[in-house]
């Protein structure tokens, strides 16, 4: 069950695809980068995947905290731990709904492979290839729904505006509120 987590996951090689040779996938690349996500994207989780597993199988949310057991010893991961590992920005934006509505409007063109908004209940078929692949590293990176990896969701697109735009958005919150739902009983 717990592999389910992380089975379908990427790791951003940051250093190959920025010396790519197609300006839109290198932008898009720099502007993952400035969004504070490089240290969470480019951890390769499949070297530790025996330990992984463990972890999410014995794992809960205790005093805001996410507490396992592995081989006998208690590991507790707070949210500024989770932070200092993956180097993500503590300041910004905990909501992504509260992005302004302005930017969502001006990205919906940004990302668009016509030009015309993108629909917000379309498919990723709509969109610029670089922003199709930022749609499956958010979708298999980040999210923890199980959902399909053509369509456009709210969280996705959210994500996608906030990373394009340059939101300030404090990942630390969101990433840590999202492995206390993997985490917590169901």
């Amino acid at each position: 069950m717990a592999s389910l987590y992380y089975t379908n996951t990427l790791h951003v090689n940051f250093e190959s695809v920025l010396a790519m040779d197609d300006l839109g996938m290198v932008s898009m690349f720099q502007a993952l980068m400035a969004s504070g996500l490089q240290g969470f994207l480019g951890c390769p989780a499949v070297i530790y995947e025996a330990a992984l597993v463990d972890f999410l199988e014995n794992a809960s949310v205790r005093d805001g905290m996410v507490v396992s057991t592995m081989h006998g010893v208690t590991v507790e991961i707070s949210e500024q731990l989770f932070a200092e590992t993956f180097e993500l920005p503590v300041e910004g934006l905990t909501d992504l709904t509260e992005i302004p509505k302005d930017l969502v409007f001006d990205a919906r063109s940004i990302v668009s492979f016509s030009g015309e908004s993108v629909s917000m209940s379309g498919k990723k078929r709509e969109m610029k290839f670089e922003y199709r692949l930022l749609c499956d590293i958010l979708a298999k990176t980040i999210s923890v729904k199980a959902s399909s990896f053509n369509a456009i969701t709210m969280e996705k697109f959210f994500m996608l505006t906030a990373i394009v735009c340059g939101v300030r958005i404090k990942w630390t919150s969101i990433f840590f509120n999202i492995l206390k739902k993997m985490v917590a009983p169901v």
